[in-house]
């Protein structure tokens, strides 16, 4: 019988050092086994957007010291009588990415519909526009001719379409957020938008991206760019600005109508002539700016 002053030894398979060497052994085994039986999921890489050149257009512009005359003859009569030539700007465009919107902005090319058209916003150091219809060729707006027939551009609601952006100079871009045409036009049942944008730089231009079309990139003549990006633009007093948007505030349509005039050229910068140029390798890659 042991003494009531008798020390009362641990069993051994209680001792503290068994019982951490058994859990630890556990905790490997179950390690082992989680790592062995759980899925491993990669991770999922952006997707991969062609853009090759597939195709290669021109646009030649020039400064008309005085503004376009007022003129009903054919569409090869010259509007300026004494242009001053700024350069030529060659655009190499997606057409694997965006088959449509290229087809459609080559097609203007080569049928001469932007012959002759105003560049008609200028944003410095961002963006300019060109491209926009009007009721009248008068004004330097594109007309499209009814034997064009150019099909509606479904890539427009296309997400995928949206991909590409506006992130340095010399992207290419179709016009819809910062579309202007006029809105009789648009109310055409035949209606297509042909307006376009070229970006400026410096940096890049992300209030565009997601909201238009990034088509193509200009290959030579960024010279030219920073030419049109330095002409000087109307910009209206602060006053003007805000009656302008108390005329909005009370639905009036002359303040949206009086806004197509900001960020206009104070010089005549027109496209003077415009085609395809035929490309050696459909396939090659962009030399990018």
């Amino acid at each position: 019988m042991a003494s009531p002053l008798s020390p009362i030894h641990p069993l051994p398979f209680l001792s503290s050092s068994s019982t951490a060497t058994t859990l630890t052994r556990r905790s490997l085994l179950l390690s082992s086994t989680l790592t062995t039986t759980l899925p491993t999921t990669p991770l999922s890489l952006p997707p991969q957007l062609d853009t090759n050149i597939t195709d290669r257009v021109y646009l030649d512009f020039s400064l008309c010291p005085t503004y376009f005359r007022n003129a009903t003859a054919a569409d090869s009569t010259p509007l300026c009588s004494d242009p001053s030539p700024l350069g030529r700007l060659v655009l190499g465009l997606y057409g694997n990415l965006l088959p449509l919107t290229v087809s459609t902005f080559k097609r203007m090319c080569t049928s001469s519909s932007y012959k002759n058209t105003l560049v008609h916003k200028i944003f410095p150091g961002q963006f300019f526009q060109a491209g926009r219809q009007g009721r009248s060729r008068e004004y330097g707006e594109v007309r499209l001719p009814p034997a064009l027939d150019l099909p509606r551009n479904t890539e427009t609601v296309d997400s995928k379409a949206f991909l590409l952006k506006h992130s340095r100079p010399g992207v290419v871009s179709l016009c819809l957020s910062e579309n202007d045409d006029d809105d009789e036009v648009k109310l055409d049942s035949e209606y297509r938008n042909v307006e376009f944008l070229i970006t400026t730089g410096p940096g890049p231009c992300p209030q565009l991206d997601n909201n238009n079309i990034v088509f193509g990139t200009v290959l030579e003549g960024l010279d030219v760019v920073t030419a049109i990006a330095s002409i000087p633009t109307y910009k209206p007093s602060e006053r003007i600005r805000q009656l302008n948007d108390l005329a909005e505030f009370f639905g009036d349509e002359r303040a949206q109508k009086g806004r197509t005039l900001w960020n206009r050229p104070l010089k005549t910068v027109y496209i003077s002539d415009c085609g395809e140029l035929q490309v050696t390798k459909p396939s090659m890659s962009p030399t990018l700016p």
